[in-house]
């Protein structure tokens, strides 16, 4: 069995960082997002941004997921964003988690979470947000079982020929391990 762990990003994983979301979004998002928005997570500039992400500085966070020799997943945080006009002090906010979908369902996501969450607890955060694509019901259901909920904030994104409809969760740094069930019970 290869070891699965979390450590931060190097410039050397920026390659398969957009790798990674690129293939991602195109499994996840190719319902709902146009396809020239998804061909430019591969261009030059995606690998631009990426790099600047890296060295953006104390309190922003760049995480990879690996198991044995291979990078499988990533992860993003920042303090919340100045724009938010209702983001508390101690706030802090998951950019992007994302795991490639042949190694979805092993933990890899819930440990980029975890370890995101140390990561903006050590720098003062008490509370996280992230968002979350509506239609997207694998992630949503990932921050669920974490114990993150919609707060009943939403924004739609200019993506192209359409918008997309994002909302907003909001919960602890720290993993709840919720019953996935619970919906279900309750429906």
């Amino acid at each position: 069995m290869a070891v699965a762990s979390v450590r931060p990003a190097t410039v050397d994983d920026v390659d398969e960082i957009v790798r990674i979301q690129a293939i991602t979004w195109r499994t996840a998002y190719a319902e709902f997002v146009p396809e020239q928005a998804l061909a430019r997570l591969s261009d030059p500039a995606a690998r631009e941004a990426w790099t600047a992400a890296l060295a953006a500085g104390e309190g922003h966070h760049v995480l990879v997921a690996t198991e044995g020799e291979w990078t499988v997943g990533f992860c993003a945080a920042a303090p919340a964003r100045a724009d938010d006009p209702e983001a508390p002090a101690g706030r802090g906010q998951i950019v992007t988690v994302l795991v490639e979908p042949r190694w979805g369902r092993r933990g890899h996501g819930r440990r980029l979470l975890g370890a995101a969450f140390e990561a903006l607890a050590a720098g003062g955060a008490t509370e996280g947000v992230a968002w979350v694509p509506e239609p997207d019901v694998a992630s949503r259901a990932c921050y669920d079982r974490i114990g993150w909920d919609p707060d009943g904030m939403v924004r739609t994104l200019d993506a192209g020929d359409r918008e997309l409809r994002e909302i907003r969760l909001a919960g602890p740094l720290r993993i709840e391990n919720r019953d996935p069930r619970r919906h279900a019970a309750q429906g």
